[in-house]
């Protein structure tokens, strides 16, 4: 078979043509000894344009001021911002969803140049762009962090910033989905066995121990323990929609659940805020486990995107401090492997909860969407159903031997 083989490089339109063909098919200069380019191969009189436009500003070692018209990435990385803020106050994003996209933004800034110009982008950018991530980041984190790239800028080209859809290259995509499984294989389980989640249980001070009871009993995450109110709590149920999707949950407490949510509620501490009196847990110092801060993500200067955390600069979700405190107990207790966290619970309801043979209750529990047929036209599930999964999950945890056989150690 053939070689492959790059076209050839074009010859310069005229001898003195100040510019010269770089092997990334644009054409360049070396100024005051750094590379700087200026356009495709295809376009050397748009190219010449540029240079004509900034070379007085390179030669003299300054950055080159905007050129009429053309959308620069700072522009970009703003509208977006803008954008999305927009989109947080409407309540149509979360919070934490706006702080990815802004380190996303500052990861774009900080590898082209917030004065870069958008059409001067291509595939070897991209391609630099990710292996800087890689380098740093694990494959699940890496396909995340692309697909937020992808978004930003086809935001630009939805919103009529940029002509043409973006060309990112055949590199600049997700790892394959054999090189995610293997890094999870790698991880290990996320979940845990019941001798250790029962240790993991007695050993917990409240209010963790009533958290980590509705984590295995109801699938909660830590956010979710941070934002339960008291009126989610009714006779020995759990009625909570997921704060972060807003799909309907119901789930039936157990004994030992209440027992810890009443112990925990003795010795709640007063918030000190009156806004947060109606949520069931309360730090030592009276704040909630769960709250985001806000602050401005845009400024209008030369710099570009607004980096500095120190003042709040964005939309942040504070520290969790349930997810501490877990993994602080789970080293005092010998426990600790990467991957295994609070959200390891949710994964264990799941799995153990799946034996159960109702995969629509376990869903129902988990606040999981149904996207299917079925979950179109079904209203609800039964109490009953849902009860069966929940106990089915308790039997697992406390089996009677192992419960009988912890009370004659008493």
């Amino acid at each position: 078979m053939a070689k492959s083989t790059s076209p050839p490089k074009p010859a310069k339109p005229y001898p003195d043509f100040p510019l010269f063909p770089h092997a990334t098919k644009r054409w360049a200069k070396k100024i005051k000894g750094k590379l700087h380019y200026f356009g495709p191969w295809g376009d050397p009189d748009g190219a010449l344009a540029r240079y004509q436009e900034q070379r007085d500003d390179l030669h003299a070692g300054r950055k080159p001021r905007k050129i009429a018209g053309e959308v620069l990435v700072r522009d970009v990385l703003n509208a977006f911002l803008a954008a999305k803020r927009k989109a947080v106050e409407n309540g149509e994003i979360r919070p934490r969803t706006f702080g990815e996209y802004h380190a996303t933004c500052k990861r774009i800034a900080d590898a082209f140049g917030v004065r870069r110009p958008v059409s001067d982008l291509d595939a070897n950018d991209f391609g630099h762009l990710r292996d800087c991530i890689a380098k740093t980041w694990g494959p699940v984190a890496l396909g995340n962090e692309i697909q937020r790239v992808r978004v930003v800028f086809n935001f630009a080209y939805q919103a009529a910033l940029i002509d043409a859809p973006m060309r990112y290259g055949p590199m600049f995509k997700r790892p394959a989905k054999h090189v995610l499984r293997n890094a999870r294989n790698a991880k290990g389980k996320r979940m845990f066995d019941a001798v250790d989640l029962r240790k993991i249980i007695d050993a917990a001070p409240q209010p963790l121990k009533a958290m980590i009871l509705l984590g295995i009993n109801c699938g909660l995450g830590g956010a979710d323990c941070g934002q339960l109110p008291f009126s989610a709590i009714d006779k020995g149920w759990l009625d909570f929609p997921r704060p972060k999707t807003g799909i309907q949950r119901r789930c039936k407490l157990w004994p030992e659940t209440v027992e810890a949510i009443r112990e925990a509620n003795a010795s709640r501490p007063k918030p000190k805020d009156d806004e947060h009196r109606n949520l069931v847990f309360i730090t030592c110092r009276g704040a909630p486990f769960y709250k985001n801060r806000m602050g401005d993500p845009l400024v209008n200067d030369a710099d570009g995107i607004s980096t500095d955390e120190g003042k709040k600069a964005y939309w942040k979700l504070a520290d969790s401090t349930v997810t501490k405190e877990m993994s602080k107990l789970l080293r005092n207790l010998g426990l600790h492997r990467p991957g295994l966290s609070f959200y390891g619970l949710r994964h264990t309801t799941q799995t153990i909860g799946d034996d159960a043979k109702d995969p629509v209750a376990v869903r129902h529990i988990m606040g999981h969407a149904d996207e299917s047929m079925s979950g179109t036209y079904r209203e609800g599930v039964s109490d009953e159903r849902l009860a069966a999964v929940a106990d089915h999950v308790r039997k697992w945890l406390f089996p009677p031997k192992a419960m009988a056989a912890k009370r004659k150690a008493k």
